[in-house]
């Protein structure tokens, strides 16, 4: 019955709104192991399961991390768009400065303006008009901010999912070392029956 235990995350067992699978949950052992030759078997499969879910842990701590770093400076992105919106033609350019990297920063005059340029990634930079712009910002600060949500909303789940095989394991691992006693206390039995049977001379 090992394999009823690696068969609790295929592709028939429930999973949550991003397709991570539920972990089995443990409540009789009997219902995955038969016998003890199958404890160790059972226990591996436990064991690479809870090393899938780590794996999924830490590349959604990665990714939410990201997400983190990335969402004020778009909001800071959409609020220098919608300024920028306020302007009116003929308005006196204003003084700014820009950075150019993590430590220069240049001056610069700003006339009123009816585009803007956006840096889309992969050293990819567009112009658009500023209505245009302020709704992509909209949009990637909505998406931005239900990705991370999602992503805490699963961190969650794994780690709830970690405990679960945990707990599964502890049991497991407990009903061998109960049978395990069982065993050798009827073997004793067994053998203090054969003593007593045994005429002596």
């Amino acid at each position: 019955m090992a394999d009823s235990a690696a068969q609790g995350s295929s592709k028939d067992a429930p999973t949550n709104p991003r397709g991570i699978p539920y972990a089995p949950f443990v409540d009789k052992v009997e219902d995955y192991v038969s016998s003890r030759a199958e404890v160790e078997g059972t226990l591996k499969s436990f064991q690479e399961m809870i090393s899938k879910y780590q794996f999924m842990e830490v590349n959604t701590q990665r990714r939410a991390a990201g997400l983190k770093d990335k969402i004020p400076d778009i909001q800071k992105t959409l609020d220098t768009v919608r300024f920028l919106q306020t302007r009116k033609p003929g308005s006196e350019p204003i003084e700014t400065t820009f950075e150019l990297n993590d430590t220069l920063y240049a001056r610069a005059h700003v006339p009123p303006t009816e585009e803007v340029y956006l840096w889309l990634g992969a050293n990819v930079m567009l112009s658009y008009p500023i209505p245009e712009a302020e709704t992509l910002l909209e949009s990637k600060l909505s998406a931005a901010q239900q990705t991370t949500s999602n992503c805490e909303e699963d961190l969650d789940f794994l780690r709830e999912q970690i405990t679960t095989l945990e707990v599964a394991t502890a049991r497991v691992y407990n009903w061998d070392v109960g049978q395990r006693r069982k065993e050798k206390a009827d073997g004793g039995d067994v053998g203090g029956e054969a003593a007593k049977a045994t005429p002596t001379g």
